[in-house]
């Protein structure tokens, strides 16, 4: 009996924090509205594809999802399922969530543009029309 109290408590206890932090992180997205869609341009427009920037699953990394047909920009990229955005503005694609198969820093002007690997140079410009309305 002791048990099943115990196990209640922490059942209680592990849903009242996600509902902290979750009620926490959907504010602050509320605040600020990232860019959900996306535009990858290879080598000053030799191809390109989309890209969609999805929920946000913890501080700095939101689920991603690729085009198939980005694999013709570089191979392997068509396996990313995670956009983590560092503290200085750097944005890398992975498909683990820590391992990077493309880095982007930001770019002059809008947008971002690929350092690692060093080649393809890859472009990363938002599409959504709310930011070309803003003057983004």
């Amino acid at each position: 009996m002791k048990t099943l109290s115990a196990l209640i408590a922490a059942a209680a206890l592990f849903g009242g924090v996600q509902l902290f932090h979750g009620g926490a992180g959907q504010s602050a997205a509320d605040e600020v509205t990232p860019s959900t869609s996306f535009r990858l341009v290879a080598n000053g427009d030799e191809g390109d594809c989309a890209v969609t920037r999805g929920a946000a699953i913890n501080d700095g990394l939101s689920l991603l999802t690729v085009a198939p047909n980005c694999r013709r920009l570089l191979p392997g990229i068509e396996r990313a399922k995670f956009w983590r955005e560092g503290q200085d503005g750097t944005v890398a694609f992975s498909a683990d969530g820590i391992d990077p198969i493309v880095t982007f820093s930001v770019a002059d002007g809008d947008g971002y543009e690929s350092y690692a690997p060093a080649t393809p140079l890859l472009s990363l410009a938002t599409t959504d029309d709310r930011d070309r309305s803003a003057g983004n």
